[in-house]
């Protein structure tokens, strides 16, 4: 609203200044014996004007342009006002010009209902005293009345005019404002439609992937099988016994065939996931901490040489989704790994340690490097939240754990302390604790 009054002073005061100069025709009509001095009064009031002009461009018109403009407004009122004294008093015609300058303020004034009726009652009281104060007072009194009807008619249709006009412009700029606010809330949604739509795809992708890999698991399991048999039948054999060297060869050929088999079993753990409903499947919280390590080498290694040490009862059984769980230890440790690797600790080191208590699993997942920030370590588990550069992720994956945990009746929370470490904690129902309740949505 402010740009707007500002435009619409400065463009006022322009058309103010051209009348006033182009008024000396009707000087020259009325009053040809006062023409020069008339002149010279329109030359100061449009200076005035301009001067006001002048000043909106600075910063502080800017800042004040309502009184800016209402008092150079007041320089051809109070011109004409002087015309009407030094002429013929409430006879003269150029009451007209006052009415004329009361609609036009009433139709490009840039502020106020107020503001135009206060501008109407100063001109009709100069308008009195111009009549008043001359010599030998007032002549017609009814000319006077007439002519004073006639412009608080012309204040009181500028001041209603003025008043619906500023509130159509009100609601103008508020629907403006209403629009610009609901296309950058639509700018908003498109793009994290673009994500989830993404994200769907890349779901898909990836079940499609798990129902083709559940065939080939079984057709490269099956041949492992063949294998481990084949070696374990050749170490049996006499040749083997008898050549220590053979017999090193074939056993590493075994620990190799057993860690493809580990592997696969893995995979098989990993992709056959739940439906979402509650979990209530049983499984030793260690061996998914063992998958989810041999799945998350990869990232580890890449971390450089990182100490993992685990402080668990590796006998302790948790109830739930195994492969969930896998999935969220997976996360955890793969943004461990990728925070050590980003910040080149030099002594890298991940502990993992789970404590019983209250019927609950409580883990923690620790590492030693750069930290989170304090103003994104309260944004983490928000959707398509990521610190890290474009294309390496969509900031979907803790979000995906917070849901997981909760899913179980347990809270994932995080906490770090910038430059020394990071700890994510959360906990899970224990085998032989009653069912927890789910946590709500």
């Amino acid at each position: 609203m402010r740009g707007h009054h500002l435009t619409s002073s400065r463009a006022c005061a322009v058309t103010v200044a051209v009348l006033i100069l182009a008024g000396a025709v009707l000087d020259y009509a009325l009053y040809p014996q006062l023409m020069t001095t008339f002149a010279i009064a329109r030359v100061l009031a449009a200076a005035g004007v301009l001067a006001g002009l002048a000043l909106l461009y600075t910063r502080f018109g800017r800042r004040h342009v309502h009184v800016i403009t209402f008092v150079w407004l007041t320089f051809p009122q109070l011109m004409i006002a002087w015309m009407i004294h030094v002429s013929q008093g409430e006879a003269s015609l150029f009451y007209a010009g006052i009415i004329l300058t009361i609609f036009a303020v009433g139709t490009l004034f840039p502020v106020g209902y107020l503001y135009t009726l206060a501008f109407g009652l100063l001109t009709l009281l100069l308008y009195w005293l111009a009549c008043v104060t001359r010599p030998g007072g007032i002549a017609a009194p009814s000319q006077l009345l007439f002519h004073g009807t006639i412009v608080a008619f012309a204040v009181v249709g500028s001041t209603v005019y003025t008043y619906f006009n500023e509130q159509g412009r009100r609601l103008l700029f508020s629907l403006k404002d209403e629009l610009a606010r609901k296309n950058g809330e639509l700018e908003r949604s498109n793009r994290h439609l673009a994500a989830i739509k993404g994200q769907l795809v890349q779901q898909e992708k990836m079940a499609a992937l798990g129902t083709l890999s559940a065939g080939l698991l079984h057709e490269v399991n099956n041949p492992v099988n063949y294998c481990m048999l084949a070696l374990d039948l050749a170490l049996e054999d006499p040749a083997a016994r008898s050549s220590a060297h053979l017999a090193e060869c074939l056993t590493d050929a075994r620990q190799g065939m057993a860690r493809v088999q580990a592997i696969v079993s893995d995979l098989k753990t990993f992709a056959y996931r739940g439906d979402g409903t509650a979990p209530d499947g049983r499984f030793r919280f260690a061996a998914a901490l063992d998958t989810a390590i041999r799945l998350a080498r990869h990232e580890l290694r890449a971390a450089g040489n990182v100490a993992l040490r685990r402080d668990i009862d590796d006998m302790a059984c948790v109830r739930g989704d195994e492969a969930a769980i896998v999935g969220v230890l997976i996360n955890l440790l793969s943004n461990a790994g990728h925070a050590l690797r980003a910040g080149a600790v030099p002594a890298p080191e991940i502990v993992i340690a789970a404590t019983p208590a209250n019927g609950r699993l409580h883990v923690t997942v620790s590492d030693n490097g750069p930290g989170i920030a304090p103003e994104h370590l309260g944004r983490l588990f928000e959707p398509f939240f990521t610190t890290r550069e474009v294309g390496q992720g969509l900031g979907l994956g803790l979000a995906i754990c917070y849901s997981v945990v909760r899913r179980h009746g347990g809270h994932l929370s995080a906490e770090s302390v910038p430059g020394l470490w990071t700890r994510f904690c959360f906990d899970l129902p224990l085998a032989d604790a009653q069912p927890p309740a789910q946590a709500p949505t």
